[in-house]
């Protein structure tokens, strides 16, 4: 028979085995302020497939891992759903290209977003979802074209974020320099390229490449940098893409989907479908 002070501590060890269990559970389920931030990291394409996704989604987890975050990785489109998306501070569009989401899956995330949940978009995110509106204002602008990879100066605009502190006036590097459409003028730009720098530029002299805004409740931050695998190796690039990330995430709190405006669509499964005629 077991002594009072036994059954004590068995009790005591099975109450803090169902704590641990309980907070894990509220944890996977919905993002909180007291938790690490977790972002989803998203590279479906369904047009161009850069080869530098490798590459990007170890360089985001390294970067996750070194600054106490937390990093979920997919190319699922069903992951858009606000029972998933909810358990995330941030959500990168990693070189996404084409129609990369469904109708429903576009509810879900305008709904994150309206919750209060980040989005960071990295170099084709904005070669992604043509026909979405919202998308193209939450994104900021819409890809054209692009000349050969070369090296160009890119103008450093606004120095006071954190995903440009750490650079100077002016920033030299290689990549891949998009020509854009459709620009925000809500946006803030943090980089503007050079065009006299490089050849095939056709925006002149406002041609920005990195930008940043408050956007129907949650905060977004677009690169248009990274084509190139090396570019996933680089300091200044991987700090930049940190402050992108840090400003994306903001104070980390909890979504608040009871300010989304965009309403939820019924789930299809309450619903019969009863054919009245066939020809």
């Amino acid at each position: 028979m077991k002594n009072l002070n036994s059954v004590s501590k068995d009790s005591f060890c099975r109450f803090g085995q169902f704590l641990l269990l309980a907070i894990f559970l509220f944890s996977a389920k919905c993002h909180t302020d007291d938790l690490p931030p977790r972002i989803l990291v998203f590279s479906k394409t369904a047009a161009y497939r850069h080869a530098s996704i490798p590459a990007g989604v170890a360089a985001l987890r390294k970067l996750c891992q070194e600054n106490g975050m937390l990093m979920d990785s997919t190319e699922n489109a069903d992951d858009f759903n606000e029972k998933n998306l909810c358990r995330y501070a941030a959500v990168v569009f990693l070189s996404t290209t084409g129609d990369v989401l469904n109708p429903e899956q576009e509810v879900a995330f305008e709904r994150y977003i309206q919750a209060g949940g980040g989005f960071v978009g990295i170099h084709s995110a904005t070669d992604t979802e043509y026909g979405w509106g919202w998308y193209g204002e939450l994104v900021g602008a819409y890809f054209v074209d692009h000349p050969a990879i070369q090296e160009a100066k890119i103008d450093v605009k606004t120095q006071d974020h954190p995903a440009t502190k750490h650079l100077g006036d002016t920033w030299k590097r290689t990549d891949e320099w998009y020509n854009l459409r459709n620009l925000n003028p809500a946006v803030t730009v943090l980089l503007n390229a050079d065009e006299t720098s490089y050849q095939g530029g056709t925006m002149g002299a406002n041609h920005p490449l990195s930008w940043y805004h408050d956007f129907d409740g949650g905060r977004a931050f677009y690169t248009a940098l990274g084509h190139t695998e090396a570019s996933f190796g680089e300091p200044d690039f991987l700090k930049h893409i940190l402050g992108g990330l840090k400003y994306a995430i903001g104070a980390n709190r909890r979504l608040r989907y009871d300010l989304c405006r965009t309403p939820e669509l019924p789930d299809q499964s309450r619903f019969i479908k009863t054919v009245l005629a066939e020809t």
